[in-house]
């Protein structure tokens, strides 16, 4: 299991491709990359805040609630902070499981997780000035699949 909170972008290939070559006992690698989005058209950057430590405690949490549940054989969860542009890698979450649907169910866990639960703000800054993003309804609607 690794958990990952940097500044720095990160090679979702070279992620996948070493996750997946450390894996022992699975059948299933599932991986999913969350970009930052401009629904808008009007988004100049996304400020991602954390307090180091706190954060990835957090998150190493939900993992081990992840790896337990569905008797994942490993998990990855990096998270960016910092200023980030549209279409940059924001995250992304890794899974292995012995069949696909306890690797997709995980995977689905820890992404929820970590858009409602997980100690990040976020501020959207655009040309008419900056905002920090509020929880959404549908967010929280999703946890409650848990």
């Amino acid at each position: 299991m690794r958990v990952a909170v940097q500044s720095q972008p990160f090679d979702l290939g070279a992620e996948v491709a070493g996750f997946t070559a450390g894996v022992r006992g699975a059948g299933a690698v599932v991986s999913f990359t969350g970009l930052v989005r401009d629904e808008s058209g009007r988004l100049s950057a996304m400020e991602i805040e954390h307090y180091p430590g706190m954060t990835e405690t957090a998150i190493a949490g939900i993992v081990d609630q992840a790896v337990a549940r569905w008797a994942l054989a490993d998990a990855l969860v990096i998270h960016r902070y910092g200023r980030l542009s549209p279409g940059e890698a924001i995250m992304m979450v890794a899974t292995a499981a012995r069949h696909r649907g306890d690797a997709f169910a995980a995977a689905e866990f820890l992404m929820d997780y970590l858009k409602s639960r997980a100690p990040f703000w976020k501020k959207e800054i655009g040309a008419d000035g900056a905002e920090w993003v509020a929880a959404r309804d549908e967010d929280e609607a999703a946890l409650k699949r848990w």
